[in-house]
Parts: structure tokens; C-alpha cells; sequence
């Protein structure tokens, strides 16, 4: 999984997912001058009270969220930003950004499951956004990003609704119709491999995670929720009837 998934979004970010698009300078200098926003789920802003009040000089592991969108606006807004993802040319964009703008932005190759890179408590913040959609197992991932956050961290994530899945992916993509189809828990892996390639084609493989899984595995792994959001799919059919994305905020007590 983890090396089909590498080569995915490396042929997303030749494709230009626009998850891959990077940064411009404009959305740079206005991080400069303090404006700045980034998101966890589909386009909207994650609240700016969900941050350290003060975010100069605080350590952020960007999770599995390369493609040079949020962690060169962060580190432009004064964090000191890590970023972490498996994809090798997703990384390229944020050097990209940072090489450009002179940014201070370390990049790791890695799997989110295994954070064995960083020391226990090197960060004021874990931020990670709709990604572990593309993750098998996500006890690991939180496990580890409460090991690697100081007493006080936080963790912010965003994450696809499981309910998303019960529909037919060809009839959403295509017809932008919802037929229901799919028992949860799902993975595109269940699929036959004709359905599959005319489904996702050479996209990355897919996992639906249950709300147990998501929010109870931030619990079981040691954090308190203290905020939460949904907003619809950016874009299909699912958002006439149901919440597409949710993001959690939760704090290393």
C-alpha cells in the first residue's frame, strides 16, 4: 500500500491534482504580513482560534501534507514547520515554495504511521489534513502524533465522512448521481480490478474509516477533543445530503 500509494501521488502531482498545486506568492507574502489561512477539510479555513495564540517560533509537523499548500504558508506566518508525506514529488513542492520564497521548511519522507524520525515531544503542533483516507490503520497514526507532540500540543485533522462510501463511484463521478452500493467499512482494494481502474483509473488506494476508528482512536491514544467541524464534499453530489469532510482539534493533556 504504502509504495502504490507513493507512486499515486506522484502521478497526481504530474497530473495537477490541485492538491498539488502549490503556494503563490501573493498567499506567501500575505502570510507575511499576518494574513494568512490553511484548511483541513475541502476549502474551508481552519479557525484561527484552533492554533497557539502565538504561532511565531512554534514546531509544526505538517502530516502527510506535502504539495506546498500549507506548511510554506505556515512557516511564512513564523512557524517552524516540518512536513512529512510518502510522496517524494509532493515534498518537491513544498521545496519548491520554500526554495523560492526563502522559507525555512524542513521536508521528511515518510508513512504517517511511523514517526520514528522526530524524538518524543518535538512539537507544538500536528497538523493533518484529509489524508488518512489513504491509510490502512489509523491506532499507529495517533499513537504517534501524540508521542511526537509536547505536553499542551495540539493535534488537528481532517478526515472524509465514512457514510461517502456507500455509494457507486463510477455513478458519483460521472452521472453525479448517488447510488447506494457499498457496505462500510470499504477499500477501493475490495473492488474487482476492472471496476477498480474504471473507478479510481491509477489513483491512490482508499480506505473508509469509522467514526470509532477517527475521533474514539484520538481518545484511546491519550487526547481530549476540544472543537470539531464538518463541511460538505468540494466536489460531487454527496454535498446536497450529508457533511462530506469533519475535522477534530484535540490537545496532549
Amino acid at each position: 500500500m504504502v509504495a502504490y500509494n507513493r507512486g499515486a501521488w506522484d502521478r497526481e502531482v504530474a497530473s495537477g491534482n490541485e492538491w498539488t498545486r502549490p503556494a503563490g506568492p501573493e498567499v506567501i507574502a500575505r502570510a507575511r504580513a499576518g494574513d494568512w489561512s490553511v484548511v483541513l477539510i475541502g476549502y474551508r479555513a481552519v479557525p484561527r482560534d484552533w492554533f497557539p495564540a502565538e504561532l511565531a517560533d512554534a514546531e509544526v509537523l505538517c502530516l502527510a501534507s506535502g504539495g506546498g499548500q500549507q506548511g510554506p504558508v505556515l512557516a511564512a506566518a513564523g512557524a517552524a514547520v516540518t512536513v512529512l508525506d510518502n510522496s517524494p514529488r509532493q515534498l518537491d513542492r513544498d521545496r519548491e515554495v520554500a526554495a523560492r520564497e526563502g522559507l525555512a521548511v524542513r521536508t521528511e519522507l515518510g508513512d504517517m504511521r511511523d514517526l520514528s524520525a522526530f524524538p518524543d515531544a518535538s512539537f507544538d503542533v500536528v497538523f493533518n489534513p484529509v489524508s488518512n483516507v489513504f491509510c490502512p490503520e489509523l491506532a499507529p497514526v495517533w499513537r504517534e502524533s501524540f508521542r511526537v507532540l509536547r505536553p499542551g500540543g495540539i493535534l488537528m485533522t481532517g478526515f472524509l465522512n465514512p457514510d461517502v462510501y456507500i455509494f457507486d463511484v463510477t455513478a458519483l463521478d460521472e452521472r453525479n448521481e448517488l447510488v447506494v452500493r457499498h457496505p462500510i467499512p470499504f477499500s477501493s482494494l475490495d473492488l474487482p480490478d476492472d471496476e477498480r481502474q474504471r473507478a479510481y483509473g491509477t489513483g491512490p488506494i482508499e480506505y473508509s474509516h469509522t467514526l470509532t476508528e477517527q475521533i474514539g482512536g484520538q481518545l484511546a491514544a491519550g487526547f481530549t477533543l476540544t472543537h470539531f467541524d464538518e463541511a460538505p464534499h468540494h466536489a460531487d453530489a454527496t454535498a446536497r445530503y450529508l457533511p462530506g469532510y469533519f475535522a477534530t482539534r484535540a490537545v496532549k493533556p
